[in-house]
C-alpha cells in the first residue's frame, strides 16, 4: 500500500472527514475522542453555528483546552447549560439532535454495531462497555456518522451481538422497526470514507485518501464492500486545517498524538 500523504497522519484525515460531516446550523450529539476534534474543527471552520451537545448533558461549551472525555470537568468552561445524560438523551427522544458520532467494536454491512460482547453473552472473551447513549444515537438522531479504524475483526460479516441498529436487515427495515432517525451516513476510517449504496443500503467506498487503492481498503474490511463507477479521491487536510489541529485544538496530542 501506498503510503498515506506524507506528513499527515492517519487521524488527522479521520478528524477533518469527520468535520466535513457537520452542517452549519446542526445540533450534534459529542462523544468523547475524534468527535470533539473533529466539531472543534467544524466550528472554528464551516460551521461556527452548530450547537454542541455531550452526553454528560454540557451543551455549546467553550473549552480552553481539549477535554480528556465528556465528563472532564475543562469542557464546561463556557457552556449555557450544564443538564445531565438524562436531558442529553431527552434531545435525542425528542427529535432535537441532527447529527451524532458513535464508535464500535464491531460494525457490519448494513451499519450495524456492537459495543456489548465479543463471544458468548453469557461466558464472553471479552465484555464490552454495551450501549451508553450510542442505540439512543442511531434510532433517534436525524443521521449519524461512524469512526472505526479499518480492520477484519472490527469490520465484520456478521456481529456476535447487536448494540445499536444501523440498516438492521436491509431496505425498509429500521422504518419497520419504527426508528425515526435516517441512519447512518458514513464511515470514517483511517484509510477511506465509506458510505453506504442508496438501493442496498450497504457499506460501499466514497472517497479514498491519496496514495490509498480500494484494494487495500478491501484487504482490511471481512465482507465486500461497494464500489461506485466514480470513486473520489478524499482532498487533503489544508494548511488551515492542520495548524488548526496541530496548534488549536489539540495541541498536546490528547486524541491526535503527540
Amino acid at each position: 500500500m501506498a503510503d498515506i500523504k506524507p506528513g499527515i497522519q492517519p487521524d488527522e484525515y479521520m478528524a477533518v472527514a469527520a468535520a466535513r460531516e457537520i452542517r452549519n446550523g446542526d445540533v450534534a450529539f459529542i462523544g468523547t475522542g475524534l468527535p470533539m476534534v473533529a466539531a472543534y474543527l467544524a466550528k472554528a471552520t464551516h460551521a461556527p453555528d452548530v450547537k454542541l451537545v455531550f452526553e454528560s448533558g454540557i451543551v455549546d461549551p467553550q473549552p480552553r483546552e481539549l477535554a480528556s472525555g465528556v465528563g472532564d470537568y475543562r469542557l464546561v468552561h463556557g457552556a449555557p447549560m450544564i443538564a445531565g445524560t438524562s436531558y442529553a438523551l431527552s434531545l435525542l427522544q425528542g427529535g432535537v439532535i441532527d447529527l451524532g458520532f458513535l464508535g464500535t467494536a464491531e460494525i457490519d454491512a448494513y451499519g450495524n454495531l456492537n459495543s456489548t460482547v465479543i463471544g458468548d453473552y453469557r461466558k464472553p472473551k471479552v465484555r464490552l462497555p454495551g450501549s451508553g447513549g450510542a442505540n439512543d444515537i442511531a434510532s433517534m438522531a436525524g443521521r449519524f456518522v461512524v469512526i472505526a479504524r479499518l480492520d477484519k475483526r472490527r469490520f465484520v460479516q456478521k456481529l456476535q451481538y447487536t448494540t445499536t441498529p444501523g440498516y438492521l436487515d436491509g431496505p425498509g427495515a429500521r422504518e419497520a422497526a419504527g426508528l425515526p432517525g435516517a441512519g447512518p451516513v458514513r464511515v470514517i476510517t483511517d484509510l477511506a470514507v465509506l458510505g453506504f449504496d442508496p438501493s442496498s443500503l450497504r457499506m460501499r467506498i466514497d472517497a479514498l485518501y491519496p496514495g490509498v487503492s480500494a484494494d487495500d481498503v478491501q484487504s482490511r474490511c471481512g465482507f465486500e464492500l461497494g464500489v461506485p463507477d466514480t470513486l473520489e479521491t478524499f482532498t487533503a487536510p489544508t494548511d488551515e486545517q492542520l495548524r488548526l489541529l496541530r496548534h488549536v485544538i489539540d495541541p498536546d496530542g490528547v486524541y491526535l498524538g503527540a
